[in-house]
């Protein structure tokens, strides 16, 4: 359950994240934040930024080894590296109508050896 739980609040942290470093990047293009001045959206990235904080850190310390979680360290921030370049993939592929090319699942394919790596005895 520590496995699940970790995963899914990773999963949600970093939807908050996405949001946060490259959300104001589509108002600006939709001309929704044309003028804004950007320490406004510092800082509304910064109340975003909260909520992925608020989601990480319980998600770390669940799932981390040494708190009864499942995972060492080390496979932690693989499993979130992982998960941060799936929503970022979903997130530019419908937001940002970006299309995925050959490359982008070579580096996929590289971290899914990453985890393979990581999680061998």
């Amino acid at each position: 359950m520590n496995s699940f739980l970790t995963i899914l609040l990773l999963v949600i942290a970093n939807i908050f994240m996405t949001f946060a470093w490259y959300g104001h990047l589509k108002f600006k293009e939709m001309g929704k934040i044309t003028n804004t001045p950007l320490f406004l959206v510092i800082v509304g990235s910064w109340f975003l930024a909260f909520f992925e904080y608020a989601l990480q850190i319980p998600a770390n310390r669940y799932g981390y080894l040494g708190n009864g979680g499942s995972f060492s360290l080390v496979q932690l921030k693989i499993i979130q590296e992982v998960i941060t370049l799936l929503v970022f993939s979903a997130f530019s592929f419908l937001v940002f109508n970006v299309q995925i090319q050959w490359n982008h699942l070579a580096a996929f394919f590289c971290l899914i050896l990453a985890v393979y790596f990581v999680f061998m005895k």
